[in-house]
């Protein structure tokens, strides 16, 4: 297991300086001494150190490692050094409105836009659906609840703010003073029940509302305790480390707070009542956008399954495809989600989508019983005895039962992954390292390594099925994935578009029609279903081509201009495999970093490598066709590119 903690020491002996290059041995720290070789600066950083590997090494290192540690917070000279700072009052009022937004029914804790909009008569879905569609009178009232709801959390997380911005957990005088007169009899409402009264809520109901404060408090604890050093050194001794579940500290503040021994999840548990809900509101917007676009409900839907992810949201995106073919998981008398239930077509209100789900290695890994659940589920659906224009899976299985020459059972396999040990399709390898030719090339990576079928009737085994799988995936109409962090959006890693099958549904399909693509963002809760096209581009707007994300990023010196140079590597990505890329996309960004010539110098300077980087893949993106632009722009690139390989080659071309 992991201690999940980011730590500092500052060491102030020589003598443990001296066992520096022995640590870097190990790859767990390393030495950073100043120009004045001034053993004060040198810094020996630990990043999710598995407690167990401690074990490992030599007793010798993990003694003076602990004695070292033990020196540091010992002496003087830690004192009046911090090590690490509390939250800043924004910092906390930002992560404590998000925990305020979900609906917490298994703790009966209301959401406050939820209690803020039944104020007003009305539920917050509604309000909402209506902010979904433009209506004005939602979209205000969206706006004033967001900004009351701010407001209100920020009056709580202020009375436990010292001068200098940041939280310290101690009461401010007034708030004492007003404790001190409720004691004696006076009644005087919470700050935050005055905040919303005064925004114009005021019929809202004060005890839900109090209940709801007094866990944000909690959780505001929570947030602001510093257990990462104390748990760091009982690690390093051999002590005893608490454990605690990961995940996302939104949904399940019980995560936190930081430095404990974390573990994942029970896989039996998910998917919990809570993501059931979630992801029943996710389904009915993407089959309402869908068929208001494309005017009919889709038959088939490709969707991705990741492993981290659905630890994150207790099985979100595994309940969206059990509710995209009608089923209901059932928990038994322990909790454990072991039981289906086939929904009514009455009861579901519309037919039965057929899905094709494709699982990451992880999500193999971990969570082989759930493969089983959606499998069983998909078979249910198969064999139900209902109208095929009602049950798509029952009518693409039969379908396929008579070309294939196989029972409907067989044919109505729909869960695939890699080969046992095998991760990932390689596209994205590919496409970091330019070694392909053609698309199709792309596609028939993924093709042979994602084509292995999950049974539940046997499911010790992943046989591959390629034929089984092009002929449940041509059916698709949609292509679907899940963002469910802030932290990382499509462009920030390459696992996004190398498990994206859009071109490849397109050229398998005998129509040779490019499937509707869409990405569900849940990092909030109103959750947005948006098209591939849009989140590419809003992606695009708010980090590569945001002056705040690139020049924050650029402060960081060489790792920033190889990060903004990976970005520009996975937006190529998806044009490989989706062609959803804006053409004003690539154009911005050379306007961006290339035509700029103060730009372009920082580049050079900083990073001349991932400079050569981004020339090159702008110079990939035209040479393949995904950017339209001037010849004077090709040329200049051509140019710029022949210059950086000079300077990095060390030729003087002067002389």
């Amino acid at each position: 297991m992991y201690l999940a903690t980011l730590c500092k020491f500052t060491c102030f002996s020589k003598s443990f300086c001296s066992q520096s290059s022995t640590a870097n041995a190990f790859t767990i720290g390393r030495p950073c001494i100043d120009s004045d070789n001034n053993p004060a600066n040198l810094l020996i950083s630990f990043w999710l150190l598995p407690a167990a590997f401690i074990t490992l090494l030599p007793k010798s290192l993990t003694n003076n490692a602990i004695s070292g540690a033990r020196r540091i917070v010992a002496s003087d000279n830690f004192q009046s050094i911090k090590i690490i700072y509390p939250n800043t009052a924004e910092e906390a009022i930002a992560t404590l409105v998000s925990i305020a937004s979900i609906e917490r029914e298994n703790d009966g804790i209301r959401s406050l836009p939820g209690l803020l909009a039944e104020s007003k008569g009305k539920t917050i879905e509604e309000v909402y659906n209506g902010n979904n569609k433009g209506i004005l009178e939602d979209v205000e009232l969206n706006k004033l609840i967001t900004e009351s709801s701010r407001l209100a959390v920020g009056s709580m997380v202020k009375s436990v703010t010292g001068i200098d911005g940041r939280v310290n957990m101690k009461k401010n005088l007034w708030t004492k003073f007003i404790e001190f007169l409720r004691t004696i009899g006076f009644s005087i409402p919470s700050s935050w029940i005055l905040t919303v009264q005064k925004a114009g809520f005021k019929n809202i109901n004060s005890a839900a509302t109090d209940k709801l404060f007094d866990y944000l408090k909690f959780c505001l604890e929570q947030i602001c305790a510093d257990k990462e050093m104390e748990s760091l050194l009982k690690a390093l001794d051999g002590d005893y480390v608490l454990p605690g579940p990961g995940g996302d500290p939104i949904r399940n503040p019980a995560v936190l707070p930081s430095g404990k021994n974390i573990h994942a999840l029970d896989p039996q548990s998910i998917p919990t009542i809570a993501a059931v809900a979630s992801a029943k509101g996710v389904v009915d917007k993407l089959i309402e956008r869908q068929t208001e676009e494309q005017g009919k409900c889709p038959e088939t839907i490709a969707c991705v399954l990741w492993g981290t992810d659905n630890i994150k949201t207790y099985g979100e995106s595994l309940a969206q495809i059990l509710w995209f073919v009608g089923v209901k998981p059932k928990p038994d008398s322990v909790g454990r989600i072991n039981k289906l239930e086939l929904l009514s077509l009455e009861e579901l209100g519309r037919p039965r989508i057929d899905v094709v789900v494709n699982c990451s290695g992880v999500f193999r890994d971990l969570f082989i019983n759930q493969m089983a659940l959606i499998d069983q589920a998909v078979k249910m659906a198969a064999e139900a005895d209902e109208p095929l224009e009602q049950n798509f899976v029952r009518k693409h299985s039969i379908e396929q039962a008579k070309e294939q020459g196989k029972t409907i059972r067989e044919a109505a396999s729909r869960v695939f992954s890699n080969a046992s040990g095998s991760y990932s399709s390689n596209v994205n390898l590919a496409v970091e390292n330019s070694t392909w030719e053609e698309e199709n090339e792309l596609q028939e990576m993924y093709l042979s390594r994602k084509s292995f079928a999950f049974n539940a009737d046997n499911p010790g085994e992943m046989n591959q099925s390629r034929e089984v799988f092009e002929s449940a995936i041509k059916t698709a109409d949609v292509t679907f994935q899940n963002l469910d962090s802030s932290e990382i959006s499509l462009t920030d890693v390459s696992h996004y578009f190398d498990s994206d099958p859009t071109n490849l549904i397109k050229n398998l399909r005998e129509d040779g029609k490019a499937p509707s693509s869409y990405i569900a963002d849940t990092t909030t809760a109103n959750a947005q279903v948006r098209s591939l096209s849009e989140t590419i581009r809003l992606d695009s707007r708010t980090k590569l081509l945001n002056p705040k994300w690139y020049e924050g990023m650029l402060k960081s010196g060489y790792e920033g201009v190889r990060e903004v140079s990976n970005r520009l590597n996975y937006t190529l990505g998806w044009s490989a495999t989706s062609g959803q890329v804006d053409n004003f996309v690539y154009e911005e960004s050379n306007e961006t970093f290339i035509n700029d010539p103060e730009m372009r110098k920082r580049l050079m300077e900083l990073n001349p490598h991932s400079f050569r980087r981004i020339v090159g893949t702008l110079l990939e993106v035209n040479g393949r066709g995904y950017w339209d632009t001037s010849e004077e722009n090709i040329e200049q690139l051509k140019e710029l590119y022949q210059e950086v390989e000079d300077r990095i080659e060390g030729v003087n071309v002067e002389e």
